[in-house]
């Protein structure tokens, strides 16, 4: 039904001894690892409620890097349930310090392919928010295919919100801009899609400043940012 995406590349790194531990204490708590490789066996749908202990709003955060805005959104929005689904391990477990040393009972994480999650883990109309920040660019031509931003993947992402869910989207890099904005200005209105956000957002759109983002500035490199949601009714 979905075009499949070819962006993931698994990241590896070595933890420091601090990072070790929140692995070690934290992780087999708050995390889950995605089986890869052609033999993997296809994964069943996340009992959300179940993974949380409790019914809430919930967003999925595309490619969480080192943990800094998902932990900040998620202090600010004690009521929503966050899946932070990133493949650099080192970034997970500097996020589980985060979640650690604040507290946060409001945020789970995956390590693998945001696809295979969006695909096998996430049913249809469940989510309310999906946030993708700083996606990798790819920016040479032949890399394009592997950009996560697709007109598959948007209404794969579009499919799985609720009507009236928020897809909330930052680049800093010029070209992967442009080629979002025309992704989501040639959207097929007859299949899930989303539209320009006209009203207020029924989640937080502040996002910290992290160190990526504050470099970026440094460098004259303008942030762009894509809010959209899906329509209350679909065409």
């Amino acid at each position: 039904m979905f075009p499949r995406v070819t962006s993931f590349r698994f990241r590896r790194g070595t933890l420091t001894p601090g990072q070790q531990r929140n692995w070690d204490t934290l992780w087999p708590q708050l995390g889950q690892d995605l089986e890869i490789g052609r033999d993997r066996i296809p994964q069943p749908q996340l009992d959300i409620a179940g993974l949380f202990g409790r019914e809430a709003p919930t967003v999925l955060e595309v490619g969480s890097g080192t943990g800094v805005s998902t932990a900040a959104m998620a202090t600010d929005e004690p009521g929503v349930n966050t899946i932070a689904v990133e493949v650099y391990k080192p970034g997970l477990a500097q996020l589980l310090g985060l979640i650690d040393r604040g507290g946060l009972t409001n945020v789970r994480l995956i390590r693998g392919d945001a696809m295979v999650v969006l695909t096998e883990l996430i049913a249809p109309g469940t989510l309310d928010g999906v946030r993708v920040f700083f996606p990798d660019p790819w920016p040479k031509s032949r890399h394009h295919k592997r950009r996560f931003l697709q007109s598959g993947t948007i209404e794969l992402i579009a499919d799985r919100l609720r009507p009236g869910g928020i897809l909330h989207i930052a680049t800093d890099h010029a070209d992967y801009a442009v080629w979002i904005a025309e992704i989501l200005a040639t959207q097929d209105r007859d299949r899930p899609h989303v539209i320009p956000l006209t009203t207020d957002s029924p989640l937080s759109l502040t996002r910290p400043t992290t160190k990526f983002e504050g470099r970026a500035e440094r460098e004259g490199r303008r942030v762009n940012e894509f809010v959209y949601t899906r329509p209350l009714e679909d065409g």
